[in-house]
């Protein structure tokens, strides 16, 4: 390979604000990454606490491809190395790489550790000779080293050169602070190039001024063979370099092998962001549900074209896929596409009329496409209701106890057959869903096993206070796919009301959609 991809999320990742894994679910994360041809893996502290200390039996007994790597730090002040306790745990270990950080800014030095500059260098040289000579694959990470080597650059690469001529595998500057800029990066590794040209070098960046991902780059561009970083950029502060744009852009725009392949990206960037309970980022690069999606009219119709006119890789190299969203952007292409090639163009066009003459009152029909099916059908002349509604009422009662109780009823007629439900619920909302169910699960028992996943309620003109209009988007799904739905109105009960409608019909659609495709 020409650029080693060193995972760290593991342990630099959970360093941010919320990130906390289960001993399972950090082997789950160790194993996404195997399968994605990840060769290295740093787990961790093995002494740190039980937690890790299980996490590394654990590890031990998963079968992983990857080489394991346990992190720890060089010895103490004024203890052997082979009497520093924290680093025989790590000779010991059955790792087969350990990856140790020492000191590199004089700042550090003198504040901080209260180390001399010449003890700090024996310190790095026999932490690596020890563990060299237990059989370990080193790898050096030069702490705060683009500080150091911009306040001392000679003393930055004599830490560098104790650890290569003790046995370090490879030599990894590190921008702990995050604050180096890509020109400064790539100066920093070149000069170093020059002066170790037999050396191994790596880099670990984070993402305080935002060049994590540029900085990296840079210094693969100067000579870096190793890239250190996380998944989704996860990390103390502002994140760690983020693995998943780094290794497209290193393998698909500069031609360095990173991955066997790269079509498990989206995926693995998904379900690490979910084991995390963190919503995946619609925007982020590359496996972001945004990454390739495309809105104005003219954007649409040059992909249609040639997708390479407003698409910098074909999606399905990262896992990821291409998006058409609808809205008042949006042009007959847009709406054609979105359709499956099925409208001529004067349908076409009166559905863009219709869709800006929506959005206009406040409709957004990019997250609810189970809606937008429906204004097709209804353009085309293909509408049939589910039902003809009579009424609805919603009654909300406070008792004297505290206790609020809602009740629901619903009106319909489904053919010449008139149902009559009432319901209780949580609230309005909770209440008219239970009580449209029951009146339509009768003639369409299917129809109850569409389930709501998700209720979100904006108000659109805050001035209006509580006579504002509000949108409801709602996501629905039938276990196997999920559609969005909305309604907008002044009164947020009618436009909720709306969005169920058009959740049920939309669902309705799709089983018969799946009925004709299994026949």
């Amino acid at each position: 390979m020409d650029v080693v991809v060193y995972d760290t999320t593991l342990r630099d990742g959970m360093q941010g604000e919320g990130m906390s894994l289960s001993v399972e679910e950090k082997v789950r994360v160790a194993r996404i990454l195997d399968e994605l041809g990840v060769p290295m893996i740093e787990a961790g502290f093995p002494t740190s606490n039980p937690k890790e200390l299980e996490l590394f039996e654990r590890l031990s007994e998963a079968g992983l491809r990857a080489d394991v790597c346990a992190f720890g730090m060089t010895r103490r002040r004024g203890v052997d190395a082979a009497e520093d306790a924290a680093l025989k745990v790590l000779a010991e270990s059955w790792t087969p790489v350990s990856t140790i950080v020492g000191k590199t800014w004089g700042l550090h030095l003198e504040k901080v550790v209260k180390v001399d500059r010449e003890e700090n260098l024996r310190m790095i040289a026999e932490s690596v000779a020890f563990l060299v000579a237990s059989g370990k694959r080193v790898i050096y990470d030069a702490e705060h080293f683009f500080d150091g080597f911009f306040d001392d650059s000679g003393y930055a690469i004599a830490c560098l050169t104790a650890a290569l001529e003790a046995g370090a595998e490879n030599l990894t500057m590190c921008d702990t602070n995050g604050a180096t800029l890509p020109h400064q990066v790539a100066e920093a590794v070149r000069t170093v190039r020059l002066a170790l040209p037999t050396a191994a070098l790596g880099i670990h960046t984070h993402n305080d001024a935002e060049c994590a991902v540029a900085n990296s780059l840079a210094a693969v561009a100067e000579g870096a063979v190793l890239v250190q970083g996380t998944m989704n950029g996860y990390g103390e502060r502002c994140g760690n370099a983020n693995l998943i744009s780094i290794i497209p852009n290193l393998q698909l725009k500069m031609g360095r092998t990173c991955l066997p392949s790269l079509e498990g990206l989206t995926e693995a960037s998904h379900l690490v962001a979910e084991m995390l309970n963190l919503q995946p980022d619609a925007n982020q690069a590359y496996v972001g549900k945004n990454a390739f999606a495309h809105k104005g009219g003219m954007h649409v119709a040059g992909v249609n074209a040639d997708p390479s006119t407003f698409e910098h890789i074909d999606p399905a190299e990262v896992g990821n896929s291409r998006e058409v969203l609808v809205s008042e952007l949006a042009g007959k292409g847009t709406v054609i596409a979105h359709a499956g090639g099925a409208l001529d163009d004067a349908t076409a066009t009166r559905v863009v009329e219709r869709v800006k003459e929506l959005e206009h009152r406040g409709f957004q029909f990019e997250a609810a496409d189970g809606s937008f099916e429906l204004l097709i059908k209804r353009e085309t002349g293909d509408y049939e209701p589910l039902f003809r509604l009579e009424s609805w009422r919603v009654i909300a009662e406070k008792r004297a106890d505290g206790r609020v109780e809602t009740e629901a009823t619903v009106k319909l007629w489904v053919g010449n057959q008139r149902f009559v439900r009432t319901a209780e619920g949580n609230g309005p909302v909770h209440a008219l869903d239970q009580a449209l169910r029951a009146a339509i699960g009768e003639l369409h028992p299917h129809l109850r096993d569409i389930k709501l996943v998700n209720f979100k309620v904006r108000i659109l003109d805050e001035w209006k206070a509580t006579g504002a209009t509000t949108r409801v988007l709602l996501d629905a799904s039938d276990g196997e796919s999920t559609w969005g739905a909305i309604g907008v109105h002044e009164n947020v009960i009618e436009a909720s009301w709306d969005a169920l409608v058009d959740s049920i019909e939309a669902g309705m659609l799709r089983s018969q959609a799946s009925v004709k495709t299994a026949s």
